[in-house]
């Protein structure tokens, strides 16, 4: 399978991708950041998988979502007649169910189905025992329930069935999870699950504020941006899988099943932006929940509770996808100090104010504690927003989020009649836009560099405006807009960076496909300098990379004309919603005015 042949179903707790042949090849259970039962996809089939398919096998003729939901329909059409199956997971209920129901829709259809269950990211074999007409699987903490409408076997420890189904005739498939300590729950009626699970969506659905001209498209990035959030907490994650490889073959993989903190404000403007007042709160909550303590043991990112021990390792019993390895959980990158984040939270926290979602005032006594931080810290090197692990450098993108984040502390004190030290904090934004416009500026090719002196570029120079550091009409952006379009783009999709610029900046051998977010950003760019026909035709192109599902993973190798990295990846939907906003004349314009020959910024007033 390649990586856009899945699609994903969810329940808020958890997530799992189904291939276009009816095989469910990622599961964790019972949360996002838990162990994979399911791991052929960074495998084989025998690291878990659940198969429901004609006996003929193949690719599906055709799926879709059901309307504006989450329940995914597959199709096939045999030589023996045509068949569907309905993959669900219904709204949770303090056990993780996942529901599949095969439905004749012509003819007779042999059927099998094989579940081989793997706890341990598919490492460790349950003991399968048959238990009042149903199969219970146990392994340390770990059990689960299989309910089903024909009778199952167990074979090479897997649950088998054949079956045939015509036209009219429907089977159901329970799967259920719950700590192997504790009582198995009641299995959910499979019919029933379904129905709430498309109520569920067709509730959340009718929130929608937005009216532009890409509805469905913005529909389905949203609601997968809801599926990837972890309902308990608000926490959004990045993605739902770990180790999908940025490079088909190399080791540019990573764990993406965490919430980072630099993702608060483009998911703040998104949900704010099209009605999700009530997400946007518990994403702001949570965020605001794991920013608290000492700004100086600020993360980049955490756990879906706020957790902030998220270890590195490496799982050498799994081959990784097609052949990328290592597969790693938890990440590294966690301990590293990226300058911008505290930028990016200071500039969420001003949004939602901006936007009236009220703010304590434990709130912003934290923010004065990061900007007295940003004070102190703010020209020390840092491995920047992509999470380097090569050298330290002074990086423009992080400089330019210092000075947001300072000046959101000014706006907050002038708009909101909050305490702070206004004037010192007005010195010291002029004193970091002298130095980047002195030190990341290159006047002779004219554009803001990745870091000063560096001769490389970088994609989160195109945010340089839309934080409101300088504006659309400067002749340094729209010379850093070019730029980026003449050295980091490939077929017209943006690159974060050029990974060989500089004697190789991260660190890491190989290459990366182009980052879909930052392709987005340069739509933004694109509208934000008057090039409203191109930003539109950028925009386009961006939607057919989508999967026949509508869904984005975190990278697009033009070359190979396919999606690669984590997937569905929240950061490229995020970028969906807030670029069809621009074009659709939807998102609040950035106020940028002059005091004392500096500019400041009113953003989202």
């Amino acid at each position: 399978m390649r990586i856009e042949d899945y699609g994903m179903i969810g329940d808020l707790h958890t997530a799992a991708l189904v291939g276009t042949d009816g095989s469910i090849d990622w599961l964790c259970l019972p949360r996002f950041d838990s162990p994979a039962c399911f791991a052929s996809l960074l495998g084989d089939e025998r690291n878990g998988c659940w198969r429901l398919e004609p006996a003929s096998g193949g690719r599906c003729a055709r799926r879709r979502y059901r309307g504006d939901t989450l329940v995914l329909e597959t199709e096939w059409d045999t030589p023996d007649g045509s068949v569907r199956v309905t993959d669900a997971m219904p709204p949770h209920r303090g056990a993780a169910d996942i529901v599949r129901v095969v439905e004749g829709l012509s003819g007779r259809v042999p059927m099998r189905t094989m579940m081989r269950l793997r706890f341990g990211y598919g490492r460790n074999e349950p003991w399968i025992r048959c238990h009042d007409g149903h199969l219970a699987a146990i392994a340390g903490p770990d059990a689960a329930w299989l309910d089903s409408d024909v009778p199952l076997e167990v074979a090479d420890g897997a649950a088998h069935a054949e079956f045939a189904v015509p036209a009219g005739r429907r089977v159901s498939f329970v799967l259920t999870y719950q700590p192997s300590h504790e009582e198995r729950p009641q299995t959910v009626d499979p019919e029933a699950g379904i129905a709430g699970a498309e109520a569920f969506w067709a509730e959340w659905l009718e929130r929608l504020d937005y009216e532009g001209e890409w509805r469905d498209a913005v529909c389905r990035s949203l609601i997968t941006l809801k599926a990837l959030t972890y309902a308990p907490t608000g926490g959004i994650l990045a993605a739902a899988t770990t180790s999908l490889p940025e490079d088909l073959g190399g080791v540019r993989n990573w764990d993406y099943r965490f919430c980072w903190l630099r993702d608060a404000t483009y998911s703040l403007q998104a949900l704010l932006g099209t009605g999700y007042i009530e997400e946007a709160r518990q994403w702001r909550e949570w965020l605001l929940r794991a920013a608290a303590g000492d700004p100086a043991e600020l993360q980049i990112m955490y756990g879906l509770d706020g957790r902030r021990w998220l270890p590195e390792l490496t799982l050498d019993w799994l081959t990784g996808y097609e052949g990328s390895a290592p597969v790693r959980i938890g990440n590294a990158a966690s301990g590293q100090f990226q300058l911008d984040v505290w930028g990016e939270i200071l500039d969420g926290l001003h949004l939602a104010r901006a936007a009236g979602l009220q703010v304590d005032e434990d709130a912003w006594d934290l923010q004065k504690a990061l900007l007295d931080y940003l004070e102190g810290n703010w020209d020390r090197p840092d491995e920047g927003l992509w999470e380097i692990r090569g050298d330290r450098h002074h990086f423009v993108h992080s400089k330019v989020m210092a000075w947001a984040g300072l000046n959101r502390g000014i706006r907050a004190v002038e708009r909101f009649g909050l305490d702070g030290p206004v004037d010192k904090w007005k010195a010291l934004c002029a004193q970091i836009h002298d130095e980047v416009c002195d030190r990341g500026f290159d006047a002779e090719r004219g554009t803001f560099t990745q870091f000063y002196g560096s001769q490389g570029l970088d994609a989160a120079l195109l945010l340089i405006p839309q934080v409101g550091f300088l504006p659309w009409s400067d002749s340094r952006v729209i010379g850093t807009v070019e730029a980026v379009r003449r050295e980091l783009a490939h077929d017209g999709f943006i690159r974060r960076y050029d990974p060989a610029a500089d004697g190789g900046v991260d660190g890491l051998p190989g290459h990366e496909g182009a980052f879909l977010a930052c392709t987005f950003w340069l739509v933004d760019a694109l509208q934000g300098t008057g090039r409203e026909r191109e930003a539109r035709g950028l925009f386009e192109r961006l939607l057919d990379v989508r999967n026949d599902l509508g869904l984005l993973s975190e990278e697009y190798d033009s070359g190979a004309g396919r999606q690669i990295g984590n997937t569905p990846q929240a950061y490229s939907h995020v970028g969906l919603v807030n670029s069809a906003r621009h074009l659709s004349g939807t998102h609040p314009a950035t106020a940028v005015r002059t005091e004392n020959g500096r500019q400041t910024v009113d953003k989202g007033d």
